[in-house]
């Protein structure tokens, strides 16, 4: 058993070996035009992530910013290709935890519009997607709602979670570009051995939802 296994070790460091050995041989052969083409490339590549970020910046993005109607919140919709709506009330307390994060959050992830939306002032919205627990963290791409984030259940069902926490649950939402380990969410080892949740122990929707259609998004709790 053990000489199988070396012979696999073997193989597989050979193989690593022979790509590493195919790069600098590569590298060998470029010539001075192909480092220039290389590098004009990499210049429009910077250039047009430029030209994205000032677009974003334009949109609103970079900030967690409160809509006061669901006109605004339709209209962000159509503008982004990717929102994140916090439902909040002003008397739960809870509301004012996600307040929090997502302050930290909205700078950090460009590409995503962050909003906050009282729930109270767009009864129309609130009732078309179903929203029944406050907080409710909604989230939007290319118009129609693909997730939501109800209470705190998805993020270690206390008040204490941390930003890193959200981000995950975001990360796996695909409401932000996430780099981390989505399987694994990001607590500690003891609690992450304790609990041996991972994604695919968190309820994910079966049905996208047109933002302007009839919602059903359910939940256990009534609003």
């Amino acid at each position: 058993m053990e000489q199988v296994l070396g012979q696999h070790l073997l193989q597989a460091t050979q193989a690593m070996e022979q790509q590493v050995d195919a790069e600098i041989e590569k590298l060998d052969k470029f010539d001075e035009d192909d480092f220039e083409a290389l590098r004009v490339k990499r210049m429009a590549m910077m250039k047009k992530m430029a030209s994205q970020k000032q677009e974003w910046l334009a949109q609103g993005h970079g900030e967690y910013t409160e809509i006061s109607n669901e006109k605004e919140f339709f209209d962000e919709c159509k503008k982004s290709k990717k929102v994140v709506c916090h439902f909040y009330r002003d008397s739960t307390f809870r509301c004012k935890i996600v307040d929090k994060h997502l302050y930290i959050l909205a700078p950090k992830h460009l590409e995503t519009r962050f909003l906050k939306l009282n729930a109270e002032k767009a009864p129309f919205l609130v009732e078309r997607l179903r929203i029944k627990v406050l907080p409710t963290i909604c989230v939007a791409k290319d118009g129609k709602t693909t997730d939501y984030i109800v209470g705190f259940d998805d993020l270690g069902g206390k008040d204490d979670f941390s930003t890193e926490m959200l981000e995950w649950r975001l990360g796996n939402a695909q409401a932000i570009n996430y780099s981390g380990d989505l399987l694994n969410p990001p607590t500690d080892d003891n609690e992450a051995k304790g609990s041996g949740r991972s994604i695919l122990g968190y309820a994910r929707p079966t049905q996208k939802k047109t933002i302007r259609d009839d919602g059903n998004s359910s939940s256990d709790d009534d609003y």
